[in-house]
Formats: C-alpha cells, structure tokens, sequence
C-alpha cells in the first residue's frame, strides 16, 4: 500500500503552530482546571474542548493534525500509517491517570479501531513527574529499538501501584523482561544513549510548544482532549475525525488520509 510522504515538523512549525492556536489552547487548559477540581479519581481529569465551527479553529485543528508523523518505521506508534484518524498521546508512565487509560479505555479503542484501519495511535513520551519518569520513559524507548515498546507499556501500566514501586534500575530490568526484551546489555546502553534522551526531548518540547502542561493529553484528528475521559468521549472524537476525513476525500480535496 503506497503511503504519503509525512515529514517531522522542524522547530520553526511548532513555534507558529503554537502561536497561532494559542487562543484555543488556553481556552483548552483553561477548562481543563475548571472542571478536574484535582480530585476526580473516575475521570482522570478535564474534559474535552466544546466543538467550534469558527474558521480560526478549524485551521487550529488543520495545524495540530499537522503534529501526525505517521511514520511506518515508528516503534512507538500502532496501526496503518495512512490511517483515516491519528491519536497521538502525550503520556507519563508514572502517571497514574495515564494508566487508567491504558488499562480502561485504551485497549478498547484498539480492538475497535485500530484493528480495523481507522485509527492509529502514536505515542509521545512526556515525562513530567521527574527523574523516575525520565528513567521509565528512556526505558520504554529503549525497548521499542527491540519492537518490545507496547509490551512494555502494556506491562508498566498493569499494576496500579505502579507509582509506588518506583522506576530504578532492578524495576524496569524486570519491566523489559516482562516485554520480552531479548537484548538486556542493548536495552541498558540504549536508556542511558543519546538518541534516546534526544527523542524524549523531541516529545516534550512538542508537548510544550502545544500549551500541555499535564498527563495524559491527546490530539485526536487534530483535536484536543484533556485527561483519561470515558470511552465514549475518544470513540466520539476517532468517529467524528473519521467522518471528516472521508468527507474530505469524496470532495475531492485531497485531505482525508
């Protein structure tokens, strides 16, 4: 199947992406503190941006899909890389509420839509708990060179307590065990390398650049969503990015993928 040609937005596209959505951005984060309240253990925390049928953000969302990669060669993403809908998650693997999702509503997600061609999903590493969250998030890298990163994922997020084992050295060994990480010298060499600490940061600045400042956040076919919300709040969001991206091809535009 012949795909097109995506290119990594350079530093000087996320400066205008960032600038030109900084209205909708803030009205984003600014309803997300509004209605997390900081103890919504059920919902992880937000809710999703109000739909706006406005030209300013229907180019907000054009800019943000921009963001997609869809790289076939990407360890770190799921699904066809010319998938109608692209979810890319900014997630902290010390963070409790990103587990929720991956245990809630993720896999869900992928049986429904992923499996099927719609949707792909693209990872975002966006360690913002600190040194332990570096060092999970190195270490999921590292075993994506191996193509063991959801395995690990899938494993990191599988006890709740996840928080309170930490992430030192002996915990993510036994993590890319687990993954089935078969080299362990190249598994270590490869959290502590260069490439590795230079794809994080990738990540995190781009997550910056788009006005997140907590985890998990999502861009769904360009639109945001704030916090582990419910199922039907994603299966909406790939189902409206769906219906949107056929409409574009049966005119003829070019946009849907």
């Amino acid at each position: 199947m012949s795909t097109p040609t995506r290119n990594i937005p350079n530093k000087r596209v996320l400066l205008i992406v960032g600038i030109a959505l900084a209205a909708l951005l803030v009205g984003w984060l600014s309803q997300y503190a509004a209605t997390s309240g900081g103890d919504s253990e059920d919902d992880g925390a937000a809710a999703t941006v109000e739909e706006d049928t406005n030209d300013d953000q229907d180019g907000g969302s054009s800019q943000l899909a921009a963001l997609e990669r869809r790289d076939a060669d990407d360890p770190l993403a799921m699904g066809d890389e010319d998938a109608p809908v692209v979810l890319i998650e900014y997630a902290d693997f010390a963070c409790p509420f990103c587990g929720k999702f991956a245990r809630d509503t993720e896999q869900e997600l992928i049986e429904k839509y992923v499996d099927e061609g719609v949707l792909r999903i693209e990872w975002r590493n966006f360690p913002v708990f600190g040194k332990d969250s570096e060092r999970a998030a190195l270490a999921a890298w590292a075993a994506g060179q191996q193509g063991r990163f959801w395995q690990f994922h899938e494993a990191a997020y599988a006890d709740e307590d996840m928080v309170k084992k930490g992430y030192d050295k002996a915990r993510l060994t036994e993590l890319a065990e687990e993954a089935g990480v078969k080299n362990m010298d190249r598994f270590h060499r490869d959290r502590r390398g260069e490439q590795g600490r230079k794809a994080l940061e990738r990540d995190r600045q781009e997550a910056y650049q788009l006005g997140a400042t907590s985890t998990p956040s999502f861009l769904v076919g360009g639109e945001p969503i704030a916090g582990a919300q419910p199922l039907s709040v994603f299966e909406d969001a790939v189902e409206s990015a769906a219906d949107a991206a056929k409409d574009a091809g049966d005119d003829g535009s070019g946009a849907g993928k």
